[in-house]
């Protein structure tokens, strides 16, 4: 059995302008989704979600998902769980040159489906991770990361970026423009999110932006000028000092302006909300440096960058949000973890040990001067 996790991901700035070249920066965040993998003995796929805000499901399966599985929960967050789980059953099996591989697959996950908080990415990312370790072969993370997103194109439709991917495999802030993905350093922004419980048709709103963006110049100006934030606010990244327990107030308020100023063009586009604007504001009225939409809008999430408890105390008395939580910089990026029996397994075997004779009439482990 192999249990891997991957980080959620909030933009502090750039989505949607990524999809047409110009540059994000997606920023790991500590919620994760942890894939648990069970190698089996014939080509079948078993299948146990859990906390994708559903009320879970089993299914079991051969060779692929073409057929939707018989299950009582809503069809199309079916058919997205699984379209991310057996793309990532296929690049696993493809990455270990292992075509009739069969698992056992258990997905839990702290991170809202379809938030714009990259559930899918971190789900996708855990999964090759914990299903080609489970085959006896460990992918380097740019490597995961590219296997990851090709997953995320197929489902997608070919709508996909590599930041989402490349963010939750590589963890703390990176920047993707086009083809070119790179960590680059950041201090521990206090980010506070915001949930409204929904969740945002992510094909029809990057539709949306393309129609708007063909029909009208000042549409695709806009998402221009959403890059030129993006390549200010990491002009601002790059001069900070990563190491500081706590960034500076200069760097909090530029960063917050320039998180406002993107929300606004966002909002342009069509692609924010009533509960994502009236969430914005609570947090910005409550002090926030900045606070924006993050994913790609409808529902879903806002991210809001204060250092202090009011922000997030504001959003839980905020109409239409459901949730607010602090998350902080996930500065690591897919891991393996050890299953709780493991853990008791290894201080059961230490306590043994200590208490085993070591064949020469001492205490192994102990003091036998």
């Amino acid at each position: 059995m192999t249990v891997s996790s991957a980080p959620g991901k909030v933009y502090l700035f750039g989505e949607h302008a990524v999809v047409y070249g110009e540059p994000a920066v997606p920023c790991a965040v500590e919620r994760r989704a942890t894939v648990t993998v069970s190698a089996r003995d014939d080509d079948h796929v078993r299948v146990r979600a859990e906390d994708l805000s559903l009320n879970g499901f089993t299914v079991e399966y051969r060779g692929s998902t073409g057929d939707r599985p018989d299950v009582d929960v809503p069809a199309p967050l079916v058919e997205a769980a699984m379209g991310y789980i057996d793309a990532a059953v296929d690049q696993a099996r493809a990455a270990a040159d292992a075509p009739d591989a069969g698992f056992d697959i258990t997905v839990e996950s702290d991170i809202p489906l379809g938030a714009g908080l990259g559930s899918s990415a971190a789900v996708v990312v855990a999964g090759i991770d914990a299903a080609t370790r489970e085959l006896g072969v460990e992918l380097e993370p740019r490597e995961l990361a590219e296997r990851a997103y090709q997953a995320e194109h197929e489902v997608q439709d070919g709508q996909a970026s590599r930041a989402d991917t490349f963010c939750s495999a590589m963890g703390g802030a990176v920047r993707v423009e086009g083809d070119d993905c790179r960590t680059i350093d950041a201090p521990p922004l206090p980010f506070v999110i915001g949930f409204d419980g929904g969740a945002g048709d992510t094909g029809a709103l990057v539709s949306g932006v393309r129609a708007l963006r063909e029909e009208y110049d000042f549409a695709a100006d806009t998402v221009s000028t959403v890059g030129d934030i993006v390549r200010r606010g990491e002009e601002l990244l790059a001069e900070a000092d990563p190491d500081a327990d706590d960034p500076p107030e200069e760097l909090l308020s530029e960063l917050g302006r320039f998180m406002d100023f993107n929300h606004g063009l966002l909002e342009a586009l069509g692609v924010s909300s009533r509960s994502l604007d009236s969430m914005v504001w609570a947090a910005r009225e409550a002090g926030a440096y900045g606070a924006k939409l993050t994913g790609a809008g409808g529902g879903g999430c806002i991210v809001s960058l204060d250092p202090t408890p009011e922000t997030q105390t504001a959003l839980r008395f905020t109409p239409g949000c459901e949730d607010a939580f602090r998350a902080e910089l996930a500065t690591e990026g897919v891991r393996v973890e050890v299953p709780p029996d493991a853990d008791a397994d290894a201080e059961g075997e230490g306590e043994r040990e200590r208490d085993s004779d070591d064949g020469n009439g001492t205490e192994t482990g102990a003091d036998s001067s």
